[in-house]
């Protein structure tokens, strides 16, 4: 079993302590900057907001984003479910 390590990162002004396994830490720091990227991005398109509400905007784009991208895993199991499919439909053939 991989050991974690434990990492600060930041997201809108507040420091939080995580813990990762080394070989994801790289991905997690490039998922916060990219967080933090887009909350400067809405604090200048609405202005007057207050940090929790620009974080609440960043998640829902976030995860709106995640659910854009293919996830190998998924696809994965979409692939065999059809090649099951297809057997089934040789053999009825």
């Amino acid at each position: 079993m991989q050991e974690l390590i434990p990492v600060n990162i930041v997201i809108g002004d507040r420091t939080y302590r995580i813990k990762t396994s080394p070989a994801d830490e790289e991905m997690v720091r490039r998922n916060i900057k990219t967080i933090n990227d887009k909350i400067l991005e809405f604090k200048t398109q609405f202005a007057g907001k207050d940090m929790q509400d620009y974080i609440a905007m960043v998640m829902i784009w976030y995860a709106t984003q995640s659910s854009n991208n293919n996830n190998p895993v998924l696809e994965q199991e979409f692939v065999q479910s059809l090649m099951k499919l297809e057997e089934q439909l040789d053999k009825a053939l």
